[in-house]
């Protein structure tokens, strides 16, 4: 079970009109990286047998890092397999049972020529001939009827099944969600959970980053609006040291349609009045940015 929702890691210290290195303010807004953050929790209840996760370690998709004790779903599963195997033995083998009744019949066909012949020559009487349709006839009405009762037996038989075979494709999909297999690439945050613990369906086990990508939550004036549109890529920097910065290639992909007061403690009356807009930036990580980093955009390249 997997709960995704972005957190804004830090207080963000946005500051739109100056800039924290130098007296000329070259660039247009400000803010802290942040990641779309994971939770990833169990599907299964019991307890937690194997658990391969660390704080800070990095996970791959598909990465298999742990299962929940399955012992009971697996004998569960072992016994509607007997069971099946016992129900489906019952059902009959329609040629074998029929095929005494097949042989009389084609002794009948053969006995049912030969007085026919007999008759054509006058060599046996209308009585006989009767006699030999009557038997062939009789005998193939047995098997149809034979073959009717199995026929329904068997059906019975196939439909007493199938809501077994369902039981075992249940028990088949808890096996899958006893195995723990992380989601995405990022990095471990938080671990909730330790070996041999008992988890029931919906305990958070660990919270994991993405990292590839961070997210730069910035704040402009709705003059600096006209400025910026969905999709436009900008120019991002963050801090080097001894006000020498690393720059970025940045792509804007979520403006708010609501502005906001400046998000930090305003102390005057006048300037909680300045209303500002919060965007949000996509930068590939190099492996320099970290979440809760400062950074700064300018919307023109």
């Amino acid at each position: 079970m997997i709960m995704r929702k972005v957190t804004l890691i830090g207080i963000i210290t946005a500051t739109l009109l100056a800039s924290c290195h130098n007296s000329e303010n070259d660039y247009d807004a400000a803010g802290a990286f942040e990641s779309v953050e994971t939770i990833v929790s169990t599907e299964a209840s019991g307890t937690l047998m194997e658990f391969n996760v660390e704080e800070g370690q990095t996970l791959k998709p598909k990465q298999f890092i742990g299962y929940v004790d399955s012992a009971q779903l697996y004998f569960r599963k072992q016994q509607l397999e007997a069971q099946i195997a016992s129900t489906t033995s019952q059902v009959p083998n329609i040629p074998v049972q029929i095929a005494s009744l097949q042989a009389q019949l084609q002794e009948a066909k053969k006995n049912q020529d030969r007085i026919n012949n007999l008759f054509k020559a006058s060599a046996a009487t209308q009585q006989q001939l009767d006699d030999a349709n009557t038997q062939v006839e009789v005998l193939s009405k047995q098997i149809e009827a034979q073959e009717s009762t199995l026929g329904i037996t068997s059906t019975t038989i196939t439909k007493d099944v199938a809501p077994l075979q369902r039981q075992i494709d249940q028990i088949n999909d808890q096996l899958v969600k006893c195995r723990i297999i992380n989601p995405i690439h990022g990095t471990v945050l938080t671990k909730y959970a330790e070996d041999h613990e008992v988890v029931m369906p919906g305990k958070a086990l660990y919270k994991i980053a993405e990292t590839d990508t961070l997210i730069l939550r910035a704040y402009i004036t709705g003059s600096q609006l006209t400025e910026v549109k969905l999709g436009q890529s900008i120019k991002v920097r963050t801090d080097l040291g001894a006000s020498k910065y690393r720059f970025y290639t940045g792509t804007v992909y979520w403006v708010s349609d609501k502005s906001e007061f400046t998000p930090k403690t305003i102390p005057t009356k006048d300037e909680r009045a300045d209303l500002v807009y919060a965007i949000k930036v996509r930068v590939v990580n190099d492996g320099y940015l970290k979440i809760g980093m400062y950074g700064e955009v300018k919307f023109t390249q």
